[in-house]
């Protein structure tokens, strides 16, 4: 969090209030607005291809206050073949409350991801997923869990309820109160490259069949305030419940890759 710096009046103005009032500098805004834009060649969510292996245009907007508060918003594609029969897009919507003491930290929010008219098959079930989470870091490492205040992204034992070999994948009626463990470290190896690792564990409630762990290792490079990826991203998830297919491919959406990203901050 960006935090409000009021400049102090130069000591020989002090002595001229006339030339005080004009050289003191203004405060500045406690309200912060940003905005972010990256492409990237593989849209992995929680190590999961959200678009069929294919690249993504992606980008949000965030506003903070001093105090902590904050809210934003933040859109992608994603396949059609992952979230069925809706307009192709993801849209995220979330608010907290974050701060910083010395080199400890801390975040809670709620975030909302929105699927716009998809549904899963002839179900009816929407994929709008709702998770409280919260964040502690330490210089730079964190650790965050989200959980599910419903279903998670529409999973129970109507809308997934075998894989590819006819195994049951999800027991019960619903998957609320699902889980994700996401830990990351990143450290500045050389000024502006930055060594980034993540370990990330779903957990699924009724949907233990489901269950997996995803990892990633990769660079990040400022390029004169454009932002450069190469990671490598990789599962544990069962190929038989993980696996797509197109008119003419079939994918292992979990399967290891790397992802490359250019992206911007403004």
């Amino acid at each position: 969090m960006r935090k409000t710096v009021i400049a102090a009046a130069l000591g020989a103005a002090a002595a001229l209030p006339g030339l005080a009032s004009a050289q003191t500098a203004a405060p500045q805004s406690p309200h912060t607005l940003t905005g972010n834009m990256t492409i990237v060649s593989d849209y992995r969510f929680r190590g999961i291809s959200q678009t069929f292996g294919q690249p993504a245009i992606q980008g949000g907007i965030d506003y903070s206050h001093a105090s902590g508060f904050y809210a934003g918003n933040w859109n992608s594609n994603v396949s059609g073949l992952s979230f069925n029969n809706g307009g192709g897009i993801e849209m995220d919507f979330y608010g907290g409350f974050k701060k910083a003491f010395g080199d400890f930290g801390f975040d809670v929010g709620v975030l909302q991801y929105y699927y716009p008219a998809a549904t899963a098959g002839a179900t009816g079930v929407k994929y709008d997923t709702l998770e409280a989470y919260g964040l502690v870091s330490w210089k730079w490492i964190s650790a965050k869990y989200s959980i599910t205040t419903g279903d998670l992204f529409g999973l129970n034992s109507t809308t997934y309820a075998t894989n590819t070999a006819g195994a049951v994948a999800c027991t019960g009626s619903d998957s609320k109160g699902s889980g994700y463990l996401d830990v990351i470290a990143s450290y500045e190896i050389r000024p502006k490259l930055t060594i980034v690792g993540h370990y990330g564990n779903q957990s699924i409630k009724n949907c233990s069949a489901l269950e997996y762990s995803d990892y990633k290792i990769g660079l990040t490079y400022d390029a004169s305030g454009w932002l450069l990826g190469a990671a490598y991203i990789d599962t544990d998830a069962d190929p038989a419940f993980y696996t797509l297919q197109s008119a003419s491919k079939t994918k292992d959406v979990g399967k290891g890759t790397v992802v490359l990203s250019v992206g911007k901050t403004f």
